[in-house]
Parts: structure tokens; C-alpha cells; sequence
């Protein structure tokens, strides 16, 4: 999906001025010296053409591409209905391509960040964290084979042999998640075999890859207290080295797992004159895991109700009818909480929804997640 690949540098602004210290090393020690010649400027990899995927290696890093994200969402309850959505994404930004020629225990090639929610439905609020760490000395990184990415004690651990299955933790100001996800679907590959666009210049795109549904059980922590949770989570991996489009401005993003046992995933990419750009598309995938993929004319989004953040000004669609004919679905969506706003280092909004519906001609409900960048403001010109 195309919103993620973003987020990445406007982190990076802070950064600006340790990047010769991520990628150039601690200060000399004795019989050492600095180069400070001008380090070259870094040749990424591009997303030109589909490929073939190999797991849990794919589910690792991949350091030729200078950006990569690992996204976790979910919609949780307790066994008496209590409500809750939770976000846990890891980014990965490359400075330079490849493994780091590491000489210095704290050298590295590649900044992570990672953003951390918990919406509560009852209690009425959304507590968010974000961590930024260098890939270095252990204090963050990714790997393949077993699946593994960290950041502190942040963490997703495989918990079978593919990376399907794996092991959530997180904690910060007095939340926590401990939860661990069984995959229902196996990983499907967005666009065209994976690849998939988000502008119409050569190498405008990504390798994006989801498991839209993963069985969930374990416990939240919120309000000094442990409870025991279920319910389902998505997945979505992506890596590549791109940009938004001359004339866009940020996207929308819509995860949706229908109770007849599909799943609903659309991108729209909003441009300047508040047209879509033909690039957006998604992916509907069926209960026996095969899918389509879905061009921007397949798919209509219509804002219903809009909220305004009271903390940054922000104005965001608040209540959408998604509709596909080809497909049978009419959808309207509305968020668990209107402000699930992440006012981060970019301010966007990322919450949990609800929608009711008809799919196929039959009554049909569930939860999802919502992305929503570039209303504070235009992502424009940030990377």
C-alpha cells in the first residue's frame, strides 16, 4: 500500500544533522583516523518490474531499497464486548544501499523508527508513541530468516518457519500489547504481482505485499489494568525508492475484513486539484485466499462527515460509503473513535472502523483500519 514509504522521512528531519554520525561511526580511537571525504551519493533500487517471492526471507529487510515498513493493525474485544484497535508499524530508512562495512559498533546504513497505538472504544481515547533508533548495536534492525524486526523492545517475532505467524510486544506510558497472530490467508501480492504503482513515472512504485487476516488473542494493557483479547489483525510489508507525484498530496487508505469472509484493501492517491490519481487500486481477497486486483475506477469513496482535530487543525473525512459493483460490495464505514489522529513526526490519522453493508446481495459487517496523510498539510517536497 502506498501510504507508509512516506512517513519514513519526515523522521528524518529531526535527523538531519546525525546522519554523518549513523553512517560515518563513533570518533576515532587510538591508531584511527576520519575520512571526511564526501561519501557518494547513494544509488537505490528501484520497484521496475514483478518478481518472485521467497519466505520469511522477503519478510526481512531488503537494504538495497532505501525505504521499507512492516504494518501491523488490528481490531480487538474482551470476551464482554469491550472494543479496542491497536497499531504497531516499523520503518526503515537507508542512508546508503547495502549492509554497513561495519568497523564501529554503532556505524549503520539505516535509521528505524516505529509508531505505537492503542485505541480504547469505552475509555474514549487514543495513546500514541513513536521511537526512533539507528541499526546498530542491537538497537534496532530486521531480519529474514527467522523473521524478526525490532526497535528497543519493540518487537515482532516469527513463530513459524515462513514468517506467517508471529509474536507482537509493545509497551509505553502505561500501555502495552502481548499479543500473538495466527495467519488465516496466505501473503497476497498487491498490483501486479506485487508491484504496485503509486506514480506514473518508471520506478514510481513498490513491492507490497499483505496477510489480510490474522487470527489474534493475548492481552492489552491500558488503565493499570490486563485484559485478555481477541480478534483479528492485518499485515502489510512494503519496500522501495519513490516519491510522491509531482501533483499529489497524500492518500487515503482503507483495510476492511468483511464477516462473509473477504477482505477489502484500497489506496486513493489525492492530487493538489483534489482529483484521484489513476494510479490508486486495491486488492479484494476471498476466503479461499485467491484475489483481484482492483483499478480506481472499480472503486468509489464517497466522504459522508468530516471531524476537525481540536490538537493540530487537521481536517479529515470522518464517515465514507465505499462502494465496488463489481464486486457487490456497499459499504459505509464510520471510525470506533473520531479522533485517532497520530500527531507524530508528520501528523496523520490511523484509527479503527466499523462498517455495515451488503456484500453480494447479503447484510454484511466488520472492522478495519483507516490511513489518512497529507491534511496537515501536503506531503509534497517532505522526502
Amino acid at each position: 500500500m502506498p501510504r507508509r514509504w512516506f512517513f519514513v522521512l519526515g523522521g528524518l528531519g529531526l535527523l538531519v544533522a546525525a546522519v554523518w554520525w549513523f553512517t560515518r561511526a563513533a570518533p576515532a580511537g587510538p591508531g584511527e583516523t576520519i575520512d571526511f571525504a564526501p561519501v557518494p551519493s547513494p544509488v537505490f533500487q528501484k520497484a521496475q518490474s514483478p518478481r518472485t517471492y521467497d519466505f520469511p526471507a522477503d519478510h526481512g529487510p531488503h537494504l538495497g531499497f532505501q525505504t521499507e515498513w512492516w504494518y501491523y493493525t488490528g481490531n480487538l474485544a474482551t470476551a464482554d464486548g469491550r472494543h479496542f484497535g491497536y497499531q504497531l508499524t516499523f520503518f526503515r530508512r537507508g542512508l546508503k544501499p547495502g549492509e554497513v562495512q561495519r568497523t564501529q559498533s554503532m556505524a549503520s546504513n539505516d535509521i528505524y523508527f516505529a509508531h505505537f497505538a492503542i485505541s480504547d472504544v469505552q475509555a474514549g481515547t487514543h495513546a500514541f508513541d513513536e521511537r526512533f533508533s539507528r541499526s546498530a548495536d542491537g538497537l534496532a534492525g530486521a531480519a529474514g530468516d527467522p523473521y524478526h524486526v525490532w526497535l528497543e523492545d519493540w518487537s515482532v517475532d516469527s513463530l513459524n518457519a515462513i514468517g506467517s505467524d508471529v509474536h507482537l510486544q509493545a509497551s509505553a506510558r502505561g500501555q502495552a500489547i502481548d499479543l500473538t497472530l495466527t495467519a488465516d490467508t496466505l501473503v497476497v501480492e498487491n498490483g501486479d504481482r506485487g508491484l504496485s504503482a503509486k506514480g506514473e513515472q518508471p520506478g514510481n512504485a513498490s513491492y507490497y505485499l499483505s496477510i489480510p487476516r490474522l487470527a489474534t488473542k493475548g492481552t492489552i494493557r491500558v488503565g493499570g489494568g490486563t485484559i485478555d483479547v481477541s480478534g483479528l489483525s492485518w499485515f502489510d510489508h512494503e519496500w522501495s525508492t519513490s516519491a510522491l507525484g509531482l501533483h499529489d498530496v497524500g492518500w487515503d487508505w482503507f483495510s476492511l475484513q468483511l464477516s462473509d469472509g473477504r477482505d477489502l484493501m484500497f489506496y486513493q492517491i489525492r492530487r493538489q486539484d483534489g482529483s484521484i490519481s489513476p494510479v490508486s487500486s486495491g486488492t479484494l481477497t476471498r476466503p479461499d485466499g485467491s484475489y483481484v486486483s482492483l483499478d480506481h475506477q472499480q472503486v468509489t469513496v464517497t466522504v459522508e462527515s468530516r471531524w476537525t482535530s481540536p490538537e493540530s487543525g487537521a481536517d479529515y473525512p470522518a464517515r465514507w460509503r465505499i462502494q465496488v459493483p463489481s464486486q457487490g460490495i456497499d459499504l459505509e464505514v464510520k471510525p470506533w473513535l473520531a479522533d485517532q489522529e497520530m500527531r507524530v513526526s508528520i501528523i496523520y490519522w490511523e484509527g479503527a472502523v466499523h462498517f455495515q453493508g451488503t456484500s453480494e446481495g447479503q447484510p454484511v459487517d466488520g472492522d478495519g483500519y483507516v490511513e489518512l496523510t497529507g491534511y496537515k498539510g501536503s506531503l509534497q517536497g517532505k522526502f
